[in-house]
């Protein structure tokens, strides 16, 4: 089975703030090939500081918020961060190698470096176990439960982050299950005729899928509101520059609700999107959608001429493996 994309710790889809009172936090940050002159950290209840580089290459900033889980961002990627009362947070990266080098020096930055550190035994657990046949599988993450309960238990962190860490151990381990399962059923897709759809194009008028047999077909299922959806828009721009003219169509799909249907179209626009641009007609319960199992995007299709499935989980834009696949496929 190939690997899969699998979501961090799911604690944080509901970015817990565990204290009430706010607290003063004093936060820098050195980032080598930087994508951005500003980063965001983001947390619960519309928190949100904006934090902007000064002349001397540095992003400073002080402010109150309450103790918990946050998010900081530099427009392209994102990270997990832990805030305690009194914190000073001395965060040092390089943005081309994300995840790899996050290192927080400082006060209270003991949780912070445990949430980087488990990103990547995430990302390798990924790498390695998805691969595995099932009963392999399940033993892989029963032993990585007992192994991330260990470790957080042992570590010297505050309390609160321990009990909701273990919290969140126990729910990647229920996730995880899901999408193996989830990615079982989709590997039997593999050399089947597509399921079809025919849905509102930005341009006008209505694409079917079987206006588009003759040439192998990238798909994008994706909305307005998914951050990681936005942030392979411009890897998917490369790559239809890069086969543009060549025997395939780069086609995106937005579930977003129809109530957004003009902020859908507005999107495109202002954006410039290109590719053929599609609205499906029911979000998440679009019978394409629900044909090919998507619980979560952005999810990426691949079709052949003929309109069977090439793989029914392709690779993101942003992975060079997509590059080498289509190359092989096209020339």
């Amino acid at each position: 089975m190939k690997k899969l994309l699998v979501a961090g710790l799911v604690i944080f889809n509901a970015l817990n703030v565990i204290g009430q009172s706010k607290n003063s936090i004093k936060f820098t940050a050195k980032i080598e090939n930087r994508n951005s002159d500003t980063l965001v950290i983001q947390g619960r209840n519309g928190f949100k500081q904006v934090i902007p580089i000064d002349k001397k290459g540095v992003f400073s900033a002080s402010f109150d918020t309450p103790k918990g889980f946050y998010v900081f961002s530099d427009g392209t990627e994102s990270s997990n961060i832990y805030l305690k009362p009194n914190s000073e947070v001395n965060l040092t990266m390089n943005a081309k190698q994300f995840d790899e080098t996050i290192i927080y020096k400082g006060k209270g930055v003991n949780e912070s470096n445990f949430l980087a550190q488990q990103a990547l035994k995430d990302e390798n657990f990924q790498k390695d176990a998805f691969s595995k046949e099932a009963t392999a599988f399940v033993t892989a993450l029963d032993e990585k439960l007992k192994k991330d309960t260990e470790a957080v238990e042992k570590g010297d962190f505050d309390p609160e982050f321990k009990a909701a860490l273990k919290q969140s151990f126990e729910s990647f381990h229920q996730y995880a299950a899901e999408e193996y399962d989830r990615a079982a059923k989709a590997s039997k897709l593999v050399g089947k005729p597509s399921p079809e759809f025919d849905y509102e194009n930005h341009k006008g008028g209505k694409t079917k899928l079987a206006d588009l047999k003759g040439k192998y077909i990238y798909i994008d299922l994706w909305a307005t509101w998914c951050a990681p959806c936005r942030a392979e828009i411009p890897y998917l721009q490369k790559m239809e520059e890069k086969y543009h003219g060549k025997n395939i169509e780069f086609v995106s799909i937005s579930i977003d609700k129809l109530k957004d249907n003009e902020k859908w179209k507005k999107f495109v626009t202002d954006k410039n999107l290109g590719g053929i641009q599609l609205f499906a007609d029911k979000d998440w319960e679009s019978e394409f959608v629900v044909n090919y199992g998507v619980t979560g995007i952005p999810r990426f299709i691949l079709i052949d001429p003929k309109g069977n499935i090439v793989d029914p989980d392709a690779t993101r834009p942003s992975d060079p493996k997509l590059e080498n696949q289509l190359n092989a496929l096209l020339n």
